[in-house]
């Protein structure tokens, strides 16, 4: 329980679904670790999002605890978070953290409160093929509120623990059903950013987080076709397909093309320079099907906030995801996810490489 609305809202659906309830709300990092704390915290993890989960499960009658996961959430999440971008990679940290804390570390702490299952407020669903016993999420009712892109590293075995009562709702619902059950959060707005870096600020972050960053890596060279044209602050300040913030005047729009960390250059060029027409990735993780060294077409998303497009999907012998896009596709990202699609269910994804 994050003490938000979606959360709050599955809490009191499964109470009067008549389950036995737990609230639980992880502490993932020390506040004054992660600084950014611009007086406004009210991120999920935060201090006021404890205190509203705690008063709502209170009005639904439910115990709730606070655990303690900031020393695996700075080992798995924030390290992993400062050592991707320091590798010139661009991470995406909330599809680590629904892995291996969200699941990893809750259901182990399930397991030692005798829970069956563990419950969140994703907007997504759960299918179960009984033939193959396998089980995959699939999109949301409400697109701008689907999660499937963000749930694709779960595991087989923890999808068996899972319950979403979201599945099938809209945001305006759940918002409607706060406001049925008497939460006292109806009106809570919601929070975008990255859980511990609370005022978006990633550059401050890690100077924060890597005192000496700009002593290991300080100012480098912007290349552009060979040429150096520019110096740059640190290449982890910059991600691919980044635009603004090169401070260059150029006669045409420039973009990051590539990050080189042993060099400590970016590569700039041109937007067609962006596109290209297949990837590779590592950490794969296969839900819908068992495997897929067969080849296969699905819908394939780079990012997050991305429609997907059509692609032939292979794994080798090493298990090496292959993606090979009819038509090219822009900027790329090293360290984010791509995640296929087969119709609304999600096949699996792994890490771009």
């Amino acid at each position: 329980m994050s003490g938000g609305i979606d959360s709050s809202v599955a809490a009191g659906l499964l109470v009067e679904q008549g389950f036995e309830v737990i609230g639980i709300t992880i502490k993932t990092y020390k506040y004054e670790d992660v600084g950014g704390n611009v007086g406004n915290d009210s991120s999920c993890c935060s201090l006021d999002g404890i205190n509203d989960a705690r008063r709502v499960a209170l009005g639904l009658g439910i115990p709730h605890y606070t655990v303690d996961f900031t020393e695996s959430f700075k080992e798995n999440i924030i390290d992993y978070f400062v050592d991707d971008y320091l590798a010139g990679n661009t991470p995406n940290p909330c599809v680590r953290c629904n892995r291996q804390i969200k699941w990893g570390e809750m259901l182990r702490k399930a397991d030692a409160l005798g829970a069956e299952y563990i419950s969140t407020g994703h907007y997504a669903q759960i299918m179960h093929d009984e033939t193959t016993g396998r089980r995959w999420i699939r999109r949301s009712a409400d697109l701008t509120k689907d999660q499937s892109y963000m749930l694709w590293s779960v595991r087989q075995e923890h999808l068996a623990r899972t319950l979403f009562p979201l599945a099938g709702f809209t945001k305006p619902e759940s918002r409607q059903h706060a406001e049925r059950l008497a939460l006292g959060i109806e009106k809570k707005p919601e929070s975008y950013e990255i859980c511990f870096i609370p005022d978006n600020d990633y550059r401050r972050f890690l100077r924060d987080a890597v005192p000496d960053l700009d002593q290991r890596v300080g100012k480098g060279a912007f290349m552009l076709d060979g040429k150096v044209i520019a110096e740059h602050e640190g290449y982890p300040f910059y991600t691919v397909g980044q635009r603004k913030g090169l401070g260059i005047a150029h006669s045409e729009p420039l973009f990051v093309l590539n990050v080189l960390p042993q060099e400590n250059i970016v590569e700039l060029g041109t937007a067609e320079k962006l596109d290209a027409t297949s990837l590779t990735a590592d950490s794969v993780n296969l839900l819908k099907y068992a495997d897929l060294r067969d080849p296969q077409r699905f819908t394939v998303k780079i990012r997050y906030k991305d429609d997907g497009a059509p692609a032939l999907c292979y794994t080798d012998a090493d298990g090496i995801l292959h993606v090979e896009f009819d038509e090219p596709r822009r900027a790329i990202a090293r360290g984010q996810s791509v995640v296929m699609y087969d119709g609304d269910d999600v096949v699996g994804g792994g890490i771009i490489r």
